[in-house]
């Protein structure tokens, strides 16, 4: 498991409007390297505006290295690439070899974290891709919901480690140089905050970021508030969530109510065995919701790029900061309850078990299928 250190200086960015003028100012500061690792990098105007900046900083001689999913990314033009390129920038696709017709266990395994890293003093980690707020489908009036934080302290170390071999193992596997120029981590005390870092790979850290939850899940005393994407928990999740109901635990998950993936439907599948345990189901119709944030009892606080899937939790490279601060849950849970409000629907009882007949059948058909997936990939059941 991850380490928790103190000392840090953490910050809650909401959405793109915080982030991208954020992450921008950070890397026209630079002055020794940039690490930027993100699943989806998008030739928009927002894509545009950073893709300049990692030029410019390249322009100044910062070591600027680029990390982009070779799925997530996989549309990233060869235009810009070359552009990148010519200025300095290092550019790596992670697994560039995509196959649409095979369901081999390394063709799904993507580079799904978002994390950046300024000089070894400034990191960003959360689950905001390099894509316009508003690059949504259909209703283009709302900015898609997510989260990130800013982060200085000595969290900067193991942010650090993880950023640099990553980095590392994806050239060395292209028989590429590794372009690393600060090696130094040590990180003075700027903050109060006590957290973590967290990640899941397929080496030592399969099921850290689900096994963080867990815990949480298992010792809170009176509040769990889940604000999930992609939502399918395997049963020793959905047990420790039904579990702290059981005990009076207040538990609300926020989950996406706009279907972006026929996929994403199997999340139904859960709902009558929540909503009996009294578990409380909000669907987001606003806009699109892609947060991957919880708050636990007012002091346990996660936020990162990992949903709580079996895609994320099993098979993905993840990234999440957990936060054990009672200020900093307290921010991020007026935020949550600021959305839920405005742009969330209740899923009731007594309209789900009378209603929607079809919808909880064809959830459990592709629950069904995505079990099947998993276990032709050779992933334990959930």
């Amino acid at each position: 498991m991850s380490q928790f250190l103190p000392n840090n200086q953490i910050t809650l960015l909401r959405n793109g409007e915080e982030y991208f003028p954020a992450l921008e100012a950070e890397i026209d500061h630079a002055e020794h390297e940039i690490h930027l690792q993100t699943y989806i990098f998008e030739n928009d105007a927002t894509g545009q505006k950073i893709a300049a900046a990692l030029m410019r900083a390249a322009g100044r001689k910062v070591t600027v290295n680029l990390l982009l999913d070779g799925f997530g990314s996989k549309d990233f033009p060869a235009s810009l690439l070359d552009a990148l390129q010519a200025a300095g920038v290092n550019v790596l696709f992670f697994r560039p070899k995509i196959s649409p017709w095979t369901l081999k266990r390394n063709r799904l395994r993507r580079l799904h974290r978002k994390v950046s890293v300024f000089d070894g003093h400034v990191a960003f980690v959360g689950g905001i891709n390099i894509i316009d707020d508003f690059d949504v489908p259909k209703d283009k009036t709302s900015p898609r919901i997510d989260y990130a934080v800013r982060i200085e302290g000595p969290l900067l170390v193991p942010i650090m480690q993880h950023v640099h071999t990553l980095w590392a193992r994806t050239a060395w596997s292209q028989l590429k140089p590794a372009t690393i120029n600060i090696h130094q981590l040590d990180q003075p005390a700027t903050g109060d905050k006590l957290a973590a870092f967290v990640v899941r790979d397929n080496l030592r850290h399969r099921r850290d970021i689900e096994n963080a939850y867990l815990a949480a899940i298992e010792n809170a005393k009176s509040d769990i508030f889940i604000a999930n994407a992609y939502f399918m928990p395997g049963r020793q999740f959905r047990k420790a969530l039904m579990r702290a109901a059981k005990r009076g635990v207040r538990v609300r998950l926020l989950l996406q109510g706009r279907m972006e993936y026929f996929l994403m439907i199997a999340t139904h599948a859960f709902y009558s065995m929540f909503l009996r345990a009294g578990i409380e189901i909000y669907e987001y119709h606003k806009s699109f919701m892609h947060s991957k944030v919880a708050v636990i009892d007012d002091d346990w606080v996660t936020v990162g790029s990992s949903n709580i899937d079996p895609f994320s939790l099993l098979l993905a490279r993840e990234a999440n900061v957990v936060v054990i601060d009672k200020g900093f849950a307290q921010t991020l849970k007026q935020d949550l309850e600021i959305v839920l409000a405005e742009g969330a629907t209740p899923i009731l009882w007594d309209d789900w078990s009378r209603g929607f007949v079809l919808k909880r059948l064809v959830s459990w058909v592709v629950y069904g299928f995505v079990r099947f997936v998993l276990g032709v990939i050779g992933q334990p059941k959930q």
